[in-house]
C-alpha cells in the first residue's frame, strides 16, 4: 500500500465535518427559516432549544421542507411555558442537501431558537 497518497486519493472522497449553530429571534408570526442544509453536504442536527422570554407561555410550529418543496411536520404548536426553555429533539434529526427547518411563532418577540448542527460536506 502506498501511505504517500493523499487522504481523498486512499478515501476515494474527501469530507469535511463542521460545527455550526443557527439561532434566531421570531420577531414575527411568519413562517421563518432558522437553517438551510448546504447542496453537498448532510446536517445531523443535535439540540433544537426554544426559549421563552417575554414572560408568557406561547406555541411554536417546526417543520421541514424538502428540495422538492414537500413540507413535514417536525412539531405542531409545541406549548412553551414562560420563561422556560425547552430542548425538543430527543434523538438527533437528519437534514439533507438543500432541506430548510422553519420556525414559526404563535406570537411575535416571545421565543427564541437555538439550534447545533453538524454539517457533513461531501465536496
Amino acid at each position: 500500500m502506498n501511505w504517500n497518497r493523499s487522504k481523498k486519493d486512499f478515501l476515494g472522497l474527501l469530507v469535511a465535518n463542521i460545527y455550526k449553530n443557527a439561532k434566531i429571534d421570531l420577531t414575527t408570526t411568519n413562517n421563518t427559516v432558522v437553517y438551510t442544509a448546504p447542496s453537498g453536504s448532510r446536517a445531523i442536527i443535535k439540540s433544537i432549544l426554544v426559549s421563552e422570554d417575554s414572560n408568557n407561555a406561547d406555541t411554536i410550529t417546526l417543520t421541514i421542507t424538502d428540495a422538492a418543496d414537500a413540507v413535514f411536520s417536525l412539531f405542531k404548536e409545541k406549548a412553551i411555558s414562560a420563561k422556560a426553555t425547552n430542548e425538543l429533539l430527543t434523538q438527533p434529526l437528519i437534514l439533507l442537501e438543500s432541506e430548510v427547518l422553519k420556525a414559526q411563532a404563535a406570537t411575535a418577540n416571545r421565543l427564541h431558537v437555538v439550534v447545533s448542527i453538524l454539517e457533513i460536506s461531501r465536496d
